[in-house]
Parts: C-alpha cells; sequence; structure tokens
C-alpha cells in the first residue's frame, strides 16, 4: 500500500466540514432592503415630526414673549410715573370743594390746569396698558388691594372698601401697585355670589 494513498485517506474526512459550512452560510436570512428603507423612513418621519414641534413650541414661545415684551415693557417707566400721578391728585384735593366752586380768574385756571393735566396723564398711560383701580365700594381682593385699616360699619358688607388711601394700578394682567383702602367691619357677611347676605342682626331677632 502506498504510503500516499494512506495520507489521502486521512485527509479526506477533513474536508467534510468545509463542505457542509456552505449550505449553512447559504441558509442564512439576508436583511430585507424594502424593510431597512422603512425603517428609515420612520425613523425620519418621528425626528421630522419632533423638529416642527420643536419649532411650533418655539414660534408660540416668541409670539409670547414678544406680547409681553409690548405690554409690560413700559412697567419700570409706568411705576415712575405713579409717583407724579399720586402728587397732581394731591394738588387737587388739597384744594376745598367750596374753594373750588367758588375760585375765579387766575385760581380757577390754575385748578383747571391741574385737573386736565390729571386727566391727560391717565389716558396717556391707559394708552399704554396702566389702568387705574377705582375700588370704592367694591370688595375686597387681596389680588389688587391691600387693606390698610378696618371701619365699623353695619350697614355693609364685610370687606367692603369704604375708603382708598392710595390708588392702585395694573397692567395688562399684572398689578402695578395695589391699591391701599380701609375695609369694612361688622355688618352682614356677603354671599358667594356678590349679593349681600341676610343681615345679622334681622337674623338674630
Amino acid at each position: 500500500m502506498n504510503p500516499n494513498d494512506t495520507e489521502n485517506h486521512n485527509a479526506a474526512p477533513q474536508a467534510e466540514p468545509a463542505t457542509d459550512a456552505a449550505p449553512a452560510a447559504a441558509s442564512a436570512p439576508e436583511a430585507d432592503p424594502i424593510a431597512v428603507l422603512e425603517a428609515e423612513k420612520a425613523d425620519l418621519k418621528d425626528k421630522l415630526l419632533r423638529l416642527m414641534a420643536d419649532m411650533e413650541n418655539l414660534r408660540r414661545r416668541t409670539e409670547r414673549e414678544i406680547a409681553d415684551a409690548r405690554t409690560y415693557g413700559v412697567a419700570n417707566f409706568a411705576r415712575d410715573m405713579l409717583n407724579v400721578a399720586d402728587n397732581i391728585h394731591r394738588a387737587i384735593e388739597s384744594v376745598p370743594q367750596e374753594a373750588r366752586s367758588t375760585a375765579e380768574g387766575a385760581f380757577k385756571g390754575l385748578i383747571e390746569g391741574i385737573d386736565l393735566t390729571e386727566r391727560d396723564l391717565l389716558k396717556t398711560l391707559e394708552r399704554h396698558g396702566v389702568k387705574k383701580l377705582d375700588p370704592q365700594g367694591q370688595k375686597f381682593d387681596p389680588n389688587v388691594h391691600q387693606a390698610m385699616f378696618e371701619i365699623p360699619n353695619a350697614e355693609v358688607p364685610n370687606g367692603t372698601v369704604l375708603q382708598v388711601v392710595q390708588s392702585g394700578y395694573v397692567i395688562g394682567e399684572r398689578v402695578l401697585r395695589p391699591a391701599l383702602v380701609g375695609v369694612s367691619k361688622g355688618g352682614p357677611k356677603a354671599a358667594a355670589n356678590g349679593a349681600e347676605a341676610t343681615d345679622n342682626s334681622s337674623t338674630a331677632q
């Protein structure tokens, strides 16, 4: 027996695994190109929708900031002007009502000029979104009023503004300065809907 034949005989079984590996490799599933493209499409669509949502939120936020800047941009200046409005009002209030009604000549012109100046100032402030609060007779609102003292009065519901010590102002939906007020005490309680409740003294009888 030829030694080469023996070597050939021993080498033959070693080649079989390579023959078996070929079918295994052929049986491995290949990636579906359509599925890959669909996955990429879905991913890009998701990113696009997120980007569009972010841009919409940015647009809304920018519009809100611009609107706030237009409304409240003059807040600091308007707050400083309130002192001027207060001084003008004090000048008018310092003149007794009788003296105002009987004023003549230059004195009458001075009073009318001060009164006109106050009205023009308030109109100018209002054009820029600043409004004066007139809470006299209204129900006390801690959001826009600041109570300085209580006034005993059994004829009006509790918490009614009976005296305005200093006028308040708002700009847009914000309080520029709360009104300093005196509120009633000792009267009937105000109903939740704003209507007056039955007088406590009447109920007790």
